[in-house]
């Protein structure tokens, strides 16, 4: 770990406050008639999510952490724990369920991910940005309705619900965005 002025400081920069990482989502620099110029930060913990407000004065040093991205390949889930290989190394890396959240549902077996560390604690994980999955429910689309941005709920094969347009049918193959978790194009007919 190690300092940096305030003044390195700019939005996406990360930081190191009380043994947690933060993001810094915003940033402004004021520079008052009189006395040192102050730097008001909006930050974002990236293990809990939790933001704040912190200022510093431009005398003041900041840490930075220790965060390192590895390349993995998802291999399987064992009860609430995601197994994942080191690209590099073949370890075993296991991610709890809580630190992926609802990307669990987008995990397909070797997709290449990249995982995020603070020292050696996983944080967070990186997924392909379009998955494919198939329709295994939906209702089918109304004929002649013709309207556009028509949606209907469908369920995924790892339970997932999604909004797809009325023309998308059970057995489809669809391309996912695992950001949003929403449907993107469908891929193929079933």
């Amino acid at each position: 770990m190690s300092n940096i002025s305030v003044s390195e400081l700019r939005k996406g920069a990360k930081v190191e406050m009380d043994g947690a990482p933060y993001l810094i989502t915003d940033f402004d620099f004021c520079k008052p008639g009189k006395g040192q110029a102050l730097y008001r930060c909006k930050l974002k913990n990236m293990i809990t999510g939790s933001t704040m407000d912190k200022t510093w004065r431009s005398a003041d040093k900041v840490d930075t952490p220790d965060l390192s991205n590895r390349d993995v390949t998802y291999s399987h889930s064992e009860v609430d724990m995601f197994v994942f290989m080191d690209s590099e190394t073949f370890d075993q890396i296991h991610i709890p369920a809580s630190v992926l959240g609802n990307q669990k549902y987008f995990l397909i077996e070797n997709a290449e991910c990249q995982i995020l560390f603070h020292g050696e604690k996983p944080i967070e994980v990186t997924l392909p940005i379009f998955i494919e999955k198939r329709i295994t429910h939906t209702e089918p689309g109304a004929r002649g309705d013709t309207a556009t941005n028509v949606t209907k709920p469908a369920t995924l094969d790892n339970g997932w619900e999604i909004q797809v347009p009325l023309f998308v049918n059970e057995g489809d193959l669809v391309k996912i965005d695992t950001r949003t978790g929403q449907y993107s194009e469908r891929v193929s007919k079933a």
